[in-house]
């Protein structure tokens, strides 16, 4: 690995800061962003190089910090997009400039960071571009509404551009985690909304922000050990040698299980309404 380079986003902590130490273990160059590299002392101190990357930044900005590390490292062989939070909100709770600001940094963010880097990737024969979904991706719920609709559209644009990178050798994947021990439920990444309506104290909203302070720091995944198996994944290295890049990898026992019952109750509902989908087509 000691010839590929990794610009990550979102490496103050959780999974962006464990998938950078991982890729320094095994040799890579890291350039290791955030909003303000200040905070990134500890990986700095390791061997990466850190740099300020606000991912919402307009285009010209991003693509010139993307110029800036070409010019410095010679190339880019990964892009990882784990820059991301959570906005704890009912859908009516959450104001138009929350809502923007969620999909400003979970969606746009990506989008145009990879925009910024792809001129870059495209360059390098089998390079690598991987993005953030979540568990959320498919099952989405009370008081995460508006994040996991943003991790639906991230899942979607990335299956999309696995598409359209395959024959300019870009793999793309999109990272879809269960829940991990992760600052992700904490202060730093889960901010809620300004109004919180009392109406819904007592409904399955409220139900579902106690659960999410409960499971907080007690979930089931070690961001460690996924950070092990993504880095290899990306490489296609020690437990993935051999394999391709899947166009998801998704990660925990919790998650396959979410996933496995979505697509047999989605299967289900087709099954249930087949007929009536049926009249809808030209008879003609």
């Amino acid at each position: 690995m000691s010839e590929t380079v990794w610009v990550i986003t979102g490496t103050s902590s959780g999974f962006g800061k464990a998938i950078a130490y991982t890729a320094l273990s095994k040799g890579a160059t890291v350039v290791a962003t955030a909003r303000k590299s200040s905070k990134l002392q500890d990986l700095k101190a390791a061997g990466a190089d850190t740099i300020d990357l606000d991912v919402t930044s307009d285009m010209e900005t991003l693509k010139e910090t993307a110029a800036k590390v070409v010019q410095k490292h010679g190339k880019v062989t990964h892009l990882i997009n784990a820059a991301g939070y959570v906005l704890d909100a009912a859908v009516e709770e959450a104001n138009p400039q929350e809502t923007y600001d969620q999909f400003n940094t979970n969606v746009f963010g990506t989008l145009n960071v990879s925009r910024a880097f792809l001129p870059f990737l495209r360059k390098q024969p089998d390079s690598v571009l991987a993005t953030f979904g979540s568990m959320a991706s498919w099952v989405p719920g009370p008081t995460f509404g508006i994040y996991a609709s943003t991790k639906f559209a991230v899942s979607g644009v990335t299956e999309a551009m696995r598409m359209e990178l395959d024959s300019l050798n870009v793999r793309v994947c999109v990272i879809e985690p269960g829940y991990f021990r992760s600052n992700l439920l904490g202060s730093d990444a889960r901010i809620q909304a300004k109004t919180l309506l009392p109406e819904y104290e007592a409904t399955v909203v409220g139900e579902t922000r106690r659960a999410l302070d409960a499971a907080h720091q007690n979930q089931l995944g070690d961001v460690e050990k996924a950070a092990k198996v993504i880095v290899d994944v990306l490489t296609c290295s020690g437990v993935a040698r051999g394999k391709e890049i899947p166009v998801r990898l998704v990660l925990g026992s919790d998650i396959q299980a979410a996933i496995r019952q979505k697509c047999k109750e989605t299967l289900s509902l087709l099954d249930e309404w087949a007929e009536i989908s049926r009249t809808t087509d030209h008879s003609d």
